[in-house]
């Protein structure tokens, strides 16, 4: 129930005091990104210990990965329901404000401590990112000068080499008839033609025929083998390398949903997170309207309802 002086009307009227409180908000948002952190190292401590580099004395991946999500999930509601309630707590209350208004000012003071506190760890966690990227991009940098280096020292023993991008069409023109005599020459050159036509083929989706029976000669060539045999292990490698590219396809599609059940189920508890934090600067609240007032509070405050019963609004 709501108090408004004698003779003085809210009709029209506009207060000068705004209705939002940053104090508690910044408040409860740094008290719920350090209770965060404070979980979230505890967290990291307990899971150490479920794992070991020793064969047979670490818990399984999916394990762990469960247990960290769930404790992701834990940390965040834990956390904002701190900073929302001590929000709700810290404010200063308003005076002849509607309940209904109260109840939107404390839902609203919860939900921005924790906007405010999601803000503040997204960028401690960009920042730790951003680091992170910058020692790779340099290393990457370094390795790359060796690299380059490295090639330049080696580019006159490289000159004749083909270039990766037209290997495998110079390689298709200057094939030769007769594999035979070049069964004991050049093992390197052929390893890397090899090479390129199973690139191509893996590139395409399929070997060509002229590819096949080229590469099921120049097996049974270098590796003396009928050439029934050459073809069959022609066939068994590339099933086997097919087989390999299948494999990858699946589990980057169950990585591929994985990462999009992550997403979608922080997004939910984010969501959940806001709501909770909301709830609890609202409980805060209701928390503190329910202490007992002192006896000459209370009696003046009865006083002036009785003395003005026609302003009384709910």
């Amino acid at each position: 129930m709501a108090l408004y002086k004698t003779g003085v009307s809210d009709v029209g009227v506009e207060s000068s005091i705004s209705a939002l409180a940053w104090g508690p908000v910044i408040g409860g948002a740094v008290a719920s990104s350090s209770i965060a952190l404070i979980l979230l190292l505890l967290g990291a401590g307990v899971g150490l210990t479920m794992v070991s580099p020793w064969a047979g004395e670490s818990a399984s991946f999916t394990t762990v990965s469960i247990s960290a999500a769930i404790w992701f999930v834990v940390v965040q509601w834990l956390s904002s329901a701190f900073g929302g309630y001590l929000t709700g707590r810290l404010r200063t209350k308003w005076a002849g404000v509607h309940t209904d208004e109260v109840f939107f000012r404390d839902t609203a003071h919860g939900f921005l401590s924790w906007a405010l506190a999601t803000v503040i760890v997204a960028g401690l966690a960009g920042s730790a990112f951003t680091s992170l990227v910058g020692g790779s991009i340099q290393s990457i940098g370094s390795a790359a000068s060796t690299a380059t280096v490295a090639a330049s020292a080696g580019a006159a023993s490289s000159a004749a080499s083909p270039d990766p991008a037209t290997g495998y069409f110079t390689d298709a023109l200057l094939r030769p008839q007769d594999l035979r005599s070049r069964a004991q020459e050049d093992n390197a050159a052929a390893a890397a033609e090899v090479s390129r036509i199973l690139v191509r083929s893996a590139a395409q989706g399929q070997m060509s025929d002229p590819d096949k029976t080229y590469l099921t000669a120049l097996v049974a060539s270098r590796a003396g083998l009928t050439p029934e045999q050459a073809r069959a292990r022609v066939d068994e490698i590339l099933k086997a390398a097919e087989d390999a590219k299948v494999a990858a396809q699946v589990k980057a599609d169950k990585a591929r949903k994985s990462a999009s059940t992550t997403a979608m189920l922080g997004a939910l508890s984010l969501l959940v997170g806001a709501f909770i934090a909301a709830a609890a600067a609202r409980s805060a609240d209701a928390s503190a309207m329910t202490k007992k007032l002192p006896a000459s509070q209370l009696s003046e405050l009865v006083g002036g309802v009785r003395q003005n019963p026609a302003d009384q609004r709910l």
